[in-house]
């Protein structure tokens, strides 16, 4: 029941948003109808899916390499003070840096007739939430944890393998949680702003500007389906690599 009970949330909610477009008679600049917005997602349904495949593979080659690039950090950081002095600052600007000003720089810099500059942008945005919980993880280990592998005589690979992995992956697969859908919503966002004319934000900005409503809604949905398959494959993720969170 607990399971069926966001679905049920979700059919009274659409058809509370119909009867209220139908009875107010909403204009459909204001808010388009779901039935207007499902004729739109069946008749498109093609070129939104090729949209949502170019969107989704600039967001996954963006999460990976900012992943990549955070976890190294992030251990690096956690082992040497000079490093992690080092990184703080920088750390702090990525995280407020605003896409809106780093995609047409990025665009200027790639050209605007290749992905490379969304990507960049997603890798960026999504650096920041990975790298932060996952030294957060790497520091959780405790001090009596690390002299009891001492008092085994353990190696430093055997405490990390048999300690510090096992602590740190809840907190790696946390920030990668976060971070699915953050570089979703980055890859879109980036799209608005020039680049090839084939991602999901594109299709969005060209739809509104031409007063299609309803088909940019229709877009919309296709941005909201990629992010859920997004935090779905990072929660399995999750629960297979972390044997706690199964239960």
């Amino acid at each position: 029941m607990h399971r069926a009970a966001p679905v049920l949330l979700a059919l009274v909610l659409v058809g509370a948003w119909q009867a209220v477009v139908v009875v107010a008679e909403v204009p459909a600049y204001l808010l388009p109808s779901p039935l207007a917005i499902l004729g739109e997602l069946v008749d498109f349904l093609p070129t939104i899916a090729s949209a949502a495949l170019v969107t989704g593979t600039n967001a996954l080659v963006g999460l990976v390499l900012g992943s990549v690039v955070a976890i190294a950090a992030a251990v690096l950081a956690s082992a040497v003070r000079t490093v992690d002095a080092l990184l703080n600052p920088v750390v702090a600007g990525l995280a407020v840096v605003p896409i809106v000003a780093l995609a047409p720089v990025l665009y200027t810099m790639y050209g605007a007739s290749v992905e490379t500059g969304r990507q960049i942008v997603v890798a960026v945005a999504v650096a920041v939430p990975v790298f932060v919980t996952t030294l957060r993880g790497l520091r959780q280990v405790r001090p009596v944890h690390r002299d009891l592998m001492r008092a085994y005589a353990a190696t430093p690979r055997q405490a990390i393998r048999a300690v510090t992995i096992p602590t740190a992956l809840p907190f790696v697969f946390t920030g990668l949680r976060l971070a699915s859908s953050l570089a979703v919503i980055s890859a879109i966002v980036a799209e608005y702003f020039g680049g090839p004319r084939s991602g999901i934000g594109s299709f969005i900005t060209t739809a509104a500007a031409g007063s299609n409503y309803a088909r940019a809604w229709a877009y919309v949905l296709g941005g909201v389906v990629v992010g859920l398959l997004f935090y779905g494959a990072t929660t399995a993720l999750e629960r297979w690599g972390t044997p706690g969170a199964r239960r």
